[in-house]
């Protein structure tokens, strides 16, 4: 596999380099990138198959340089020194990173995995879905599955319920079971269309049919389910529902 590695720091990409030369020789590193800018040259020129990106860099993250560029078309492994919001939308997006200083074991498995899909290759979608993620526009969401990644609509998902660390996800005529807390799912979903009414359940406002008064009253959904509202979001759910 043709590599490039980008990375503000110069020392970071040496290291890197050599722990690749050293415990993965199905990579070759055809190119050493210090800024974002000289990674989207090198990319659109050379055409690796697989990337190594650090995401803080001055001028031009990594984000934005994967914006910009006309063919995300190779399998893309993050370096980051940084675990917040970004490393949660990556997460979901079934994309490896590796957090810095970066550990061999973890390296040579994120490769063997690039190497496997690579030979499974169709497209990939998980960049363009990251960057969705990323800037809260998706339209879809991505569940795990044993080949892949099954993207969903959002506009399809009715209701999701939390289930100590798993989150189901229903469709009209689906579910979905994720292994993700329902508070990490939620953060990934748009506000404008999904609330939290418990601390037990997330709604689509669409899939709303009533609201029975109550303590904390019940949503009635178009499907018939009846869920309850919690007394202590019941306030917001009805400002919510007001600006539906």
């Amino acid at each position: 596999m043709k590599a490039i590695l980008i990375d503000d720091d110069e020392r970071n990409l040496t290291t890197l380099k050599e722990k690749l030369t050293r415990h993965c020789p199905m990579v070759t590193v055809i190119a050493l990138c210090d800024s974002g800018e000289k990674g989207m040259i090198a990319i659109e020129e050379l055409q690796p198959d697989l990337v190594f990106l650090d995401i803080e860099m001055p001028v031009m993250n990594g984000f934005n340089m994967l914006e910009q560029l006309s063919n995300r078309n190779f399998e893309l492994i993050f370096v980051t020194a940084y675990d917040h919001y970004a490393i949660r939308a990556i997460r979901f997006s079934a994309i490896d990173y590796l957090l810095k200083p970066v550990n061999v074991g973890e390296l040579t498995a994120a490769v063997e995995r690039s190497v496997q899909r690579i030979k499974q290759k169709k497209t990939n979608p998980q960049i363009e879905y990251l960057l969705e993620l990323l800037h809260k526009k998706q339209k879809h969401i991505a569940i795990p599955a044993t080949d892949g990644l099954q993207f969903i609509s959002i506009d399809e998902i009715i209701y999701l319920e939390a289930n100590q660390n798993y989150t189901h996800i229903f469709l009209p005529k689906q579910k979905f079971v994720v292994s993700r807390g329902l508070g990490e799912v939620e953060e990934l979903l748009p506000s404008d269309t999904f609330i939290r009414i418990h601390h037990s359940y997330v709604v689509n406002k669409n899939a709303i049919d009533r609201y029975i008064r109550g303590e904390g009253g019940q949503v009635i959904l178009k499907n018939g389910i009846a869920l309850d509202v919690s007394k202590r979001r019941k306030l917001f759910f009805l400002q919510a529902i007001n600006h539906k």
